[in-house]
């Protein structure tokens, strides 16, 4: 809503309050009041309405005068421009985010194989008990990483621990296949 209608509406509603207090007040005072009196308090009425209206109009103007102020301290800001800094290769970064990632830590597991078993012929094992894989002896063994296979290789003792020596290592692409 423009200024110019709100004062118009605030008009409106002065003079349909002046007219209908105007009705009541010459209704009450025709019959022990003078015609003159009356004309009175229609004038009172009207120099309050005036100054009501005035009294809006200087809050409009006082608002107007706060945002033209604000408006002329306000700056345009000028920022360099880093479209060519940010294209630029940074090596740096590079070596940075190898770094980081190099510092993630896998799970690797070797996987001599598989068998599976009912919870009966679990509950019947015991010390000595033997459990069938379904790997044939001399296999390779799987070697994991996150639950991923990414190598084959053999089972080697070195210094009393079991380790893998590794015979083939799954290409970049069917480890890629194995994701999807």
């Amino acid at each position: 809503m423009s200024d110019e209608q709100s004062q118009e509406d605030l008009a409106a509603e002065w003079a349909a309050a002046l007219e209908s207090q105007e009705e009541g007040e010459a209704a009450a005072k025709s019959t022990a009041a003078p015609a003159a009196s009356a004309d009175a308090g229609g004038d009172a009425l009207a120099d309050e309405w005036a100054a009501a209206l005035a009294e809006t109009e200087q809050k409009d103007i006082k608002k107007e005068k706060e945002k033209k102020s604000l408006a002329s301290k306000a700056k345009d800001m000028a920022f360099k421009d880093l479209t060519e800094e940010a294209r630029a290769p940074r090596p740096d970064l590079e070596r940075r985010d190898m770094e980081f990632i190099l510092d993630i830590p896998l799970d690797v597991s070797a996987e001599l194989g598989r068998t599976r078993l009912l919870i009966n012929e679990l509950l019947q094992l015991g010390q000595g008990s033997v459990i069938e894989l379904n790997k044939l002896a001399g296999e390779p063994l799987e070697i994991y990483v996150n639950g991923k296979l990414v190598a084959r290789g053999e089972a080697v003792v070195i210094n009393e621990k079991f380790g893998v020596r590794l015979t083939d290592i799954i290409s970049p692409i069917e480890r890629v296949k194995q994701l999807g």
